[in-house]
């Protein structure tokens, strides 16, 4: 209790431009609150964020191809989740519908089936937003015709793991094609989306090499240092055997000398 306290006092105290972003971010509108109501409005939606099953929001995150960590927190899982604008439900499970439901803001009772939270999705997107996707679907297939009419869904990873994060999700998921990314996000946003894809699949690629390359390099610059430590290892070794065979060679010379001195004195 002490705790949840703390956390809305943290976010009252917050300012209000990144108040705004943050209720964006995880599918709350700022304009739809006071903006004294808007953090207790933030508190409540990462309280239920909290309460969503994880495996579910993993579910609706594969369904909508969104890039994340292998152990994302919830709270970053839903930020992904409200990103998320396809209305095509096939292959999403019922969990998965549901953590979608949620955070789209539909009322449930708890006994939907299936075909309920798809119905209830779809009624929430309204007649002027559909009609825009599927311009958008329209404008989609056109360009794929265009520059992509070979196009199949390839196989990705999530993102490497997040040091301290935990949880765990499948290995692979399947990347849309760019008539999918033209139905959400528009002709300019897809376009967008796709030209930063095959830039940061390039970078990416690029900096595998240069690390391997490092790599090499430095491997090749810790056998050398070792070819070095072993001869100076071998050379010091030999310096202490010449010194010590010196040694015992100038006391066995001080021996007979005293050994003389003693018992063959000069007349």
């Amino acid at each position: 209790m002490a705790a949840s306290a703390a956390a809305l006092r943290q976010l009252q105290e917050m300012p209000k431009d990144e108040l705004e972003h943050l209720a964006e971010d995880i599918g709350v509108e700022p304009h739809e609150f006071k903006p004294q109501d808007l953090a207790s409005a933030i508190h409540e939606r990462r309280q239920m964020i909290a309460a969503l099953d994880r495996a579910a929001m993993l579910d609706v995150v594969r369904w909508g191809r969104r890039p994340v960590p292998a152990n994302a927190s919830r709270e970053h899982l839903a930020k992904e989740i409200a990103k998320i604008k396809s209305m095509r439900f096939s292959g999403l499970s019922q969990p998965g519908l549901i953590v979608l439901a949620v955070m789209r803001g539909i009322k449930l009772h708890g006994n939907e089936d299936e075909r309920e939270l798809t119905k209830s999705l779809k009624k929430q997107e309204g007649l002027f937003r559909r009609f825009n996707r599927k311009r958008r679907a329209w404008i989609g297939s056109i360009v794929s015709n265009m520059i992509a009419p070979d196009e199949s869904d390839e196989d990705y990873k999530f993102l490497p793991p997040q040091p301290g994060a935990s949880g765990n999700a499948p290995s692979a998921l399947r990347e849309g094609s760019i008539k999918d990314e033209i139905e959400e996000a528009g002709l300019i946003g897809g376009l967008a989306s796709r030209v930063k894809k095959t830039a940061d699949s390039y970078l990416n690629q690029k900096l595998d090499e240069i690390e391997l390359r490092i790599d090499r390099k430095l491997d090749e610059i810790d056998n050398r240092l070792a070819e070095w430590r072993d001869k100076e290892v071998a050379n010091r070794i030999r310096i202490l055997k010449v010194t010590l065979w010196a040694s015992v060679i100038v006391a066995g010379l001080s021996l007979v000398y005293s050994y003389v001195q003693l018992y063959f004195p000069h007349k």
